[in-house]
């Protein structure tokens, strides 16, 4: 019981000094749509009129409270667009999500009248009409974590939400409303619930409710969701995802007119009570750390031994990139030898050229994944800081959860969550399980890949670059959710940067963009191409050593589209055939030979969720191979990685 003393003190210091931000990125994609059956012509008088409405909405939103309308011309080419920001979020970035929103919705949804795009920060959309229809069936994002004590969750939740949705209809000005209810000591439920402002305050109601009544369908005992209803959307989490401060000044029901001084005045006075705030929370915490800690640590000293745990400060790469520090759980390495019966043969899952890979049962009952750097290894102290730094400040339903790591008695080991069904290839390989795998199922893996990525390259604070996106390193939960892992050859990048180059080539042959296998050349769409190869491997059921995107091609641009589908067995519980070769066209399009041509993840999400984009004809793959000095290009036998950091053997995490 004492030795919980210092971490009480600790996490209580944490939870009251922490300034709350938001946790995830703004531009987090939640919906799309656009329909095909309202074309307009290329350079015609809609077209004009669209573009003046577009163009006017970012700027027109930022400064009147996150919400614009705008009509330019008169019928038939009259056009209409609307806008609307999160009601927490300020000027600047309601501004810059909307101007990038108007940029995707341009380019994704070429020569159509109507379209809606709604990323987490904003909404816009546009058509020759109202382009918000009063009835749509709601559209949710669940979390994939489970909470514990779901009963009394869900109970909390529902009287949250109810609160949020009569405040967002009926007392706020930007039907927007925010707030908390606690869960439990250490755990409280934060959720929002908004409207568009076009909205009638009854209908805004019916909306909100029909979201609300959703949550126990989608998102019964999850952390966290998303629901959206077109004209309203509601979200929840465990965390605080939501500017607190704004929040409350935009569901004041007299806010004060916009300008620079008033701002100015606002930001000044908001400091102020946050110092105040922090003074009066953060004196009485650090007297009662001051009598704790020493208590506890005179208590602690002769009840263990110490160890040296070495603090990762920073991370620098090959190529001179840095990152912050980042703080990690750190596990002692008894905990670990007792959770893996002393890494026993028998717990072994896999081993790679990190080093062997252990299942383990922490004593309340937690699966965990023991990552061990090998001894032997020469690379796995700079992949595994790489790691460490890197996957600690992602959180994704699609990637893999890093739970802590140990640094002691020369060890150097990472901690995961485990996920019972390891790896896609094992299962997608294997002719006793690959049946398991339907439409349905490998249609989701290849959508959660997606979201993934785009996550990875555009919505994470940083711009990551996997540089082996392979189905070996694609892990998979109890419910068949895709989450990415290996981030040992990972690369970060500034935001206003996009290419890199390289004289170290790591990464695995048949994933491999040929500018990255020949020129060292990688970038976003590096990772694109190998997300192609891996969307017509999920497909066909076939490796990229067996002249997987040769073979794809060969069919495809003979018509017989068919024959591409028998590894791919079908199921009733998912996409159809269309569905299915709609991937495989997504895919031959990540694959192209110039990197330019390749689209965007953010584009590939919209492709897979709008069925009404006519998709470009791809051109030619790239086809892969491997070429050695004074050789031309050969096809692999296998899948070899030139790096042995990131070959996982047996059975995989």
């Amino acid at each position: 019981m004492h030795s919980l003393l210092p971490l009480l003190a600790l996490c209580l210091s944490i939870r009251c000094l922490t300034t709350r931000t938001n946790a995830d990125d703004l531009r987090f994609y939640v919906y799309y749509e656009c329909p095909s059956n309202m074309n307009y012509t290329r350079r015609s008088a809609f077209q004009a009129n669209l573009d003046a409405t577009i163009s006017s909405l970012p700027a027109a939103a930022a400064a009147s409270y996150g919400f614009a309308e705008n009509t330019t011309g008169a019928a038939p080419d009259e056009a209409y667009g609307l806008a609307q920001c999160r009601g927490d979020i300020n000027a600047s970035e309601c501004r810059s999500c909307l101007a990038d929103s108007a940029r995707e919705i341009g380019s994704s949804c070429p020569g159509q009248k109507s379209a809606m795009l709604v990323y987490e920060g904003c909404l816009l959309c546009y058509s020759n009409a109202s382009c918000v229809p009063g009835t749509s069936d709601p559209v949710p994002v669940p979390n994939d974590t489970n909470v514990t004590q779901p009963e009394q969750f869900m109970s909390q939740l529902n009287v949250l939400m109810d609160d949020l949705t009569r405040k967002a209809a009926y007392g706020s000005p930007r039907m927007f409303a925010a707030g908390s209810a606690n869960h439990t000591l250490f755990v409280t439920i934060y959720g929002m619930a908004q409207c568009t402002r076009d909205t009638a305050p009854d209908d805004c109601g019916i909306c909100l409710a029909l979201a609300v009544k959703t949550i126990p369908k989608c998102c019964e005992g999850k952390e966290g969701g998303r629901i959206f209803v077109r004209r309203c959307w509601v979200r929840f989490e465990i965390y605080p995802f939501y500017n607190e401060q704004a929040a409350e000044a935009a569901m004041s029901p007299t806010p004060p007119p916009v300008n620079d001084s008033d701002i100015s005045r606002q930001q000044r006075l908001g400091s102020n009570r946050t110092v105040r705030t922090a003074l009066l929370v953060s004196i009485p915490v650090a007297v009662a750390l001051m009598v704790l800690l020493p208590v506890a640590v005179y208590l602690l000293k002769g009840r263990r031994k110490p160890h040296k745990n070495v603090q990762i400060a920073s991370a620098t790469h090959g190529d001179g990139e840095e990152t912050r520090s980042s703080e990690s759980l750190l596990y002692d390495l008894s905990t670990l030898r007792a959770a893996t019966d002393n890494f026993s043969v028998e717990n072994k899952l896999g081993e790679g050229g990190f080093g062997p890979v252990y299942k383990g049962t922490l004593q309340n009952g937690q699966q965990i994944a023991v990552k061990r750097l090998s001894a032997a290894s020469q690379q796995g102290q700079a992949e595994m800081k790489n790691e460490i730094v890197l996957v600690a400040k992602l959180q994704h339903r699609n990637m893999v959860r890093l739970l802590g790591c140990c640094v002691e008695e020369h060890e150097r080991i990472l901690v995961y969550e485990f996920l019972r069904n390891k790896s896609l290839d094992k299962i997608l390989f294997d002719p006793a399980r690959q049946n398991e795998l339907t439409w349905g199922q490998r249609y989701k893996i290849i959508e959660g890949i997606g979201r993934g990525l785009l996550y990875l390259h555009e919505d994470s604070r940083l711009t990551i670059i996997h540089r082996d996106l392979k189905a070996s390193n694609i892990l998979l939960d109890a419910d068949m959710n895709p989450k990415i892992s290996d981030f040992g050859l990972a690369r970060l990048f500034n935001m206003d940067s996009s290419v890199g180059n390289t004289k170290r080539i790591a990464g695995t042959y048949g994933y491999m963009a040929p500018e990255y296998a020949l020129r060292g050349i990688f970038s976003t769409k590096s990772d694109v191409y190998s997300y192609g190869v891996l969307v017509l491997e999920i497909v066909t059921g076939r490796r990229p050593s067996e002249n997987l995107i040769n073979f794809v091609w060969g069919h495809w641009s003979r018509g017989s589209v068919p024959q591409l589908l028998e590894g791919c067995p079908a199921g009733p519980d998912g996409p159809g055939p269309q569905e299915t070769l709609r991937c495989i066209h997504v895919g031959l399009l990540c694959v192209q030979d110039d990197p330019q041509l390749r689209p965007s993840m953010a584009s590939v999400v919209v492709m897979l969720n709008s069925r009404s984009i006519t998709l470009p004809a791809p051109t030619e793959p790239a086809f892969a191979f491997v070429m050695n000095p004074g050789e031309g290009p050969r096809a692999p036998p296998q899948e070899p990685s030139i790096n042995d950091a990131s070959v996982s053997d047996l059975n995989p995490r």
